[in-house]
């Protein structure tokens, strides 16, 4: 059986699911998510790319919960690899060029995602070069990773290379040229969820799903 190294953009997957089905399958595993979706491959590794939000202290939390329960659950076979935000002021709207203000004035702040995509891609491309797992699979509809498939495809062109739409993605397949492209459905998420509640071998921490996603 050949093996697969898949590359999860987490919060491409997480907005595509809370659009579709609100928090409902959140409590996902990303490794058994793999699995329904190749079930032809062997798992060789998944790696999830992430930051952890800011400004939300709560949801910060259950996102911190989230991360050690899938690291307990699966062990070796997941690589977590976590990008950062980074503070943005937001300046003139793009189409009718006024200040986003209120009547104090206030200037409002929001937070960008730094360095996952670039991050995603490169792995990609490296893992390939290094002959890690025998197909591609990307969770994803951001085209911005479209040149990392490019330079998979020149470093191994018989590399098989599947791209998995997130749910409310699957319009943006067209950007995917080439390769093989299909959904996440419910029915995937439903099957790969966590145990509701898991325990940390070392300290024996509860790692239980937040109300918030059940």
């Amino acid at each position: 059986m050949t093996s697969v190294a898949a590359y999860i953009d987490g919060f491409n997957l997480y907005y595509g699911m809370k659009s579709r089905y609100g928090r409902a399958y959140m409590w996902l595993d990303v490794v058994e998510l793999v699995r329904q979706l190749r079930p032809g491959n062997d798992v060789e590794v998944v790696r999830y790319f992430t930051a952890i939000v800011k400004g939300e202290p709560p949801a910060a939390a259950n996102q911190m919960a989230y991360l050690d329960a899938l690291s307990t659950h699966n062990g070796r076979l997941l690589d977590v690899r976590v990008g950062r935000f980074t503070p943005r002021t937001i300046s003139r709207c793009k189409v009718c060029r006024q200040e986003f203000l209120c009547a104090c004035p206030t200037t409002y702040v929001t937070y960008e995602e730094k360095e996952t995509d670039v991050a995603l891609g490169v792995a990609m491309v490296e893992d390939a070069a290094r002959g890690i797992g025998e197909v591609t699979l990307l969770v994803s509809a951001d085209s911005d990773l479209v040149p990392a498939i490019e330079a998979i495809r020149r470093i191994d062109p018989a590399r098989p290379i599947y791209v998995a739409m997130p749910p409310s993605r699957l319009r943006r397949a067209v950007r995917f040229r080439g390769v093989g492209v299909f959904g996440v459905t419910k029915q995937t998420l439903r099957a790969a969820q966590l145990p509701a509640s898991l325990s940390e071998p070392s300290s024996g921490r509860r790692l239980t799903r937040p109300a918030k996603w059940s």
